[in-house]
């Protein structure tokens, strides 16, 4: 297939650009308070054409299922064949937008081709803001480099057990590293721990109460995951020491892991009243059996890298004396392989799983909201900090 030529005089209307097999990105954009005009929805396509940087593929899919949905309604075509790659992406994009009115989709036009603008310095200022966030977040470090983006836990002193800000962090996190310039995107973590899992903080110390933040706590959830089942290149977890609660279950979403011989995996949810999250009641009896999974989400069974091999939640472990060098020796390597191609065999081997990965996560995070509004996992983390006071 020929590369992509970025040509700024053109328009993403009913003839998209050549674009690359991509996953399709859902269109979040907010009901408007004022509908876009017929004028307002031409000029934003001539203002299109003034753009003088490629704004990427996804954005461009977004602008092709904005402008079908807004001047011919729901997707009314039939699906192309599988191999059919660009037709494919288009007929998705326009697709995933279902029942969206045609107003709503003009004014969606709009108000995505105003944040694309040069010319909208509001828009470029957010942007801006929304780059800095990531970077000046001193729990969370984003790094790109020889074609990886390093998502690194950065709060050794707490064993680099997640906050809620951390959550939102991570999140902007992917999403910028979905449309960088990087091939592969690693997650690691700083000092002896790969991560804690959830600061419970999260939760005794909520200015609003406990209900409050279980509310809170699942919407964040929720959206946490989703960044994971969406993201649409490789993703790399170097575990370099011990992992608790989601930062292991969320390794069924990843697509390799490389352990440190040191590090360990441990799910306590019964032990603190809880239940499994990041889909991992449906990931984890995939990958190693209902058994074995039930051992490590229902009895909290704590397994060691190598045990995590040979039940399959680990791609390879190596020695701690040269796990950093050997395995970002590796990715580095990796990183050099036609990232097109890497992302559409992703997109092949996950596509199929998609919808259910999303349902399954969302009934997990409302049972987790009724969870932590029960009795017995109030106490139990109650129990929790009472013992760490002591320690």
């Amino acid at each position: 297939m020929a590369a992509m030529i970025w040509r700024p005089a053109r328009c993403w209307c009913p003839s998209l650009l050549q674009v690359f097999r991509f996953p399709v990105a859902q269109v979040h954009l907010g009901r408007p308070t004022m509908r876009a005009s017929q004028q307002d929805f031409e000029n934003a396509m001539n203002q299109v054409k003034l753009l003088k940087e490629d704004p990427g593929n996804q954005v461009k899919l977004k602008l092709y299922a904005l402008y079908k949905q807004a001047t011919d309604g729901p997707c009314n075509m039939p699906k192309p064949g599988v191999f059919d790659l660009v037709n494919k992406a288009k007929w998705e994009a326009w697709n995933a937008l279902g029942s969206l009115p045609k107003e709503t989709a003009r004014q969606n036009y709009v108000d995505l081709v105003s944040s694309l603008s040069p010319s909208s310095e509001a828009s470029s200022q957010g942007k801006h803001e929304a780059d800095e966030k990531v970077q000046e977040s001193k729990d969370i470090v984003v790094t790109s480099e020889d074609g990886i983006t390093k998502i690194v836990f950065n709060r050794p002193t707490k064993k680099n057990a997640i906050t809620f800000q951390m959550y939102q962090d991570i999140i902007l996190a992917l999403k910028n590293a979905s449309t960088d310039n990087s091939a592969i995107t690693a997650f690691t973590g700083t000092g002896d721990y790969y991560c804690s899992g959830n600061d419970l903080t999260n939760f005794t110390s909520a200015s609003g109460g406990i209900e409050e933040a279980a509310s809170r706590g699942a919407v964040v959830l929720r959206e946490f995951v989703n960044s994971f089942i969406d993201f649409p290149k490789p993703l790399v977890a170097v575990v370099n020491g011990p992992a608790v609660g989601i930062a292991v279950t969320l390794l069924g979403l990843f697509d390799a892991v490389y352990a440190s011989d040191k590090a360990t995996f441990h799910t306590p949810f019964s032990h603190l009243g809880q239940s499994p999250e990041a889909c991992s009641s449906y990931t984890f009896p995939k990958i190693m059996g209902s058994a074995k999974a039930t051992e490590m989400l229902l009895f909290g069974k704590k397994l060691s890298a190598r045990e995590a091999w040979a039940q399959g939640l680990v791609t390879e472990v190596f020695p701690e004396s040269t796990f950093e060098n050997e395995v970002w020796t590796r990715l580095k390597a990796y990183a050099k392989l036609p990232p097109n191609s890497m992302r559409i065999s992703k997109e092949l081997i996950r596509k199929n799983e998609k919808e259910r990965l999303h349902a399954i996560n969302a009934e997990e995070c409302t049972t987790l909201q009724a969870r932590w509004l029960s009795e017995e996992c109030i106490n139990a983390l109650m129990n929790f900090m009472s013992r760490k006071a002591k320690l």
